[in-house]
């Protein structure tokens, strides 16, 4: 690997400057207005997967933004590994708290600053130039196929689709993904479970116009007043969503399996400092780690209503809105949970306003395995590269795409991210430390070395 290594030192400040590239451009998926710039960036992903040497790279239209699908495949009889990952960003919104812009890329202290830096672009081009650093040293150690999507932030469900329509196109060994985190630089980690998810948007509805609020207040019921108790409600007062049956198929770890997460080292001191808060809060009887891994969850992620503009406007609103979003657990389905949470909210709503749900998008729960070869051999390839074992650990976040790779395809995906939990992913000053971008591609080629001798049981 030394020569491997070489290269990339070698050519690391260019592997950065590609990388800022792709951040400049502001595939935005969630806003129609961006539409434009997510199919620009599927071309520029293109371009870089053929100058790496990838074959069959095109452009795969869908009903939504495009996804962009590359391959090498250098001996049928040797195994081949599906990476994945997404070109697509969350907005930058609020704007105003960036440092510098979200799509003007700048590096500061070590890190990245962009929008999309360590979600997801960062890490999948760790991908693309490992397996350039690869290709010229000595190549591919086995079959590769590259499935990058423009999607993931809002759902994935045209993937979906096209992992239904090409299963033999995609057939594989296993799924590597790089789009999870890591415990810190000095204590690499492998996510071995994520959580699910069930995102929906409910409004609420009072009188038909905005109202005087000195004429009708205390007559008529507020939207926003009535939203806002509403919300109160979905939790008691150890934390525990009251929803009924929202606990119902929560896979309960057992006391030995806690202790075993309870090793990953974690300070809450230095947690609270970080992120400027005096507490923490959650769900009573489980440490913070746990609250924000193996526990689900239900947090407002936005709410909205009546006037928030300069000055003043005393009017009591005709409607509310709120986002809202469940983390799901092993054995909870999004269906099951959207429909609950569904039922649940209409019949709490007082009297004098109606509710209306809509789902927006969701994703089921995973836990992958620890003891397969993909595992141990990203275990090995971290463990080198880092000079420590990786620690195996549960994420808290949601890739909806993971599961449906196993129900469609039959494979379980290594999650080997490198981002870390600090690195404000979807927040204002998203970044990504170019320590962690270098130290991907050095490791990724190692992972190819080990998984293609251990599939080939050596």
């Amino acid at each position: 690997m030394a020569d491997l290594d070489t290269y990339i030192e070698s050519n690391k400040d260019r592997f950065i400057a590609e990388l800022l590239d792709l951040l400049r451009i502001p595939s935005v998926s969630a806003d129609p207005k961006y539409k434009a710039d997510v199919a620009r960036c599927a071309e520029a992903v293109k371009m870089r997967m053929v100058e790496v040497g990838l074959e069959k790279v095109e452009v795969c239209t869908t009903a939504g933004h495009p996804i962009v699908y590359g391959e090498k495949i250098v001996d049928p009889s040797k195994p081949t590994v599906l990476v994945y990952g997404h070109y697509d960003v969350q907005p930058p919104d609020p704007l105003d708290l960036w440092h510098s812009g979200p799509f003007d890329p700048v590096i500061k202290d070590g890190m990245i600053y962009a929008r999309g830096s360590a979600d997801d672009k960062g890490q999948f081009f760790m991908h693309v130039k490992a397996i350039e650093a690869m290709q010229k040293n000595g190549g591919l150690p086995c079959n590769v196929k590259v499935m990058i999507e423009g999607e993931e932030e809002v759902g994935s469900d045209n993937l979906g689709l096209f992992v239904r329509a090409n299963r033999e196109r995609l057939k594989a060994d296993v799924v590597l993904i790089s789009d999870t985190a890591m415990i810190a630089n000095d204590t690499p980690s492998i996510d071995t479970g994520l959580r699910g998810l069930s995102y929906v948007e409910v409004e609420v509805t009072g009188p038909d116009r905005d109202l005087h609020s000195g004429v009708y207040g205390g007559a008529v019921a507020n939207p926003i007043n009535a939203l806002c108790e509403m919300i109160a409600s979905l939790h008691d007062a150890d934390r525990r969503v009251t929803i009924p049956g929202f606990y119902d198929d929560v896979d309960e770890l057992s006391t030995a399996e806690r202790k075993a997460l309870a090793e990953a080292p974690f300070d809450e001191e230095a947690y609270k400092k970080d992120l400027a808060v005096n507490a923490v809060r959650g769900e009573k009887g489980y440490t913070t780690p746990e609250r924000s891994s193996i526990r689900p969850t239900l947090d407002v992620n936005g709410m909205w209503g009546g006037y928030i503009g300069e000055g003043a406007k005393t009017v009591l609103p005709s409607k509310a809105y709120a986002k809202i979003s469940m983390r799901l657990v092993p054995h909870q389905t999004s269906e099951k949970i959207t429909k609950l949470f569904k039922d649940h909210f209409e019949r709490i709503a007082p009297p004098g306003v109606k509710v209306e749900v809509r789902p927006h998008h969701g994703g089921e729960p995973v836990v992958t395995p620890i003891d397969s070869p993909a595992y141990l051999a990203a275990s090995k390839a971290m463990e080198e590269s880092f000079g420590r074992k990786p620690i195996p650990t549960r994420g808290g976040g949601s890739i909806p795409i993971v599961a449906l790779f196993e129900k469609e395809l039959g494979l379980k995906s290594v999650l080997l991210g490198f981002g870390l939990d600090s690195d404000n992913i979807h927040s204002p000053n998203e970044k990504y430390g170019v320590f962690n971008y270098l130290q991907g591609i050095r490791t990724i080629p190692r992972f190819f070395r080990h998984y293609a001798a251990m599939a080939n049981g050596r």
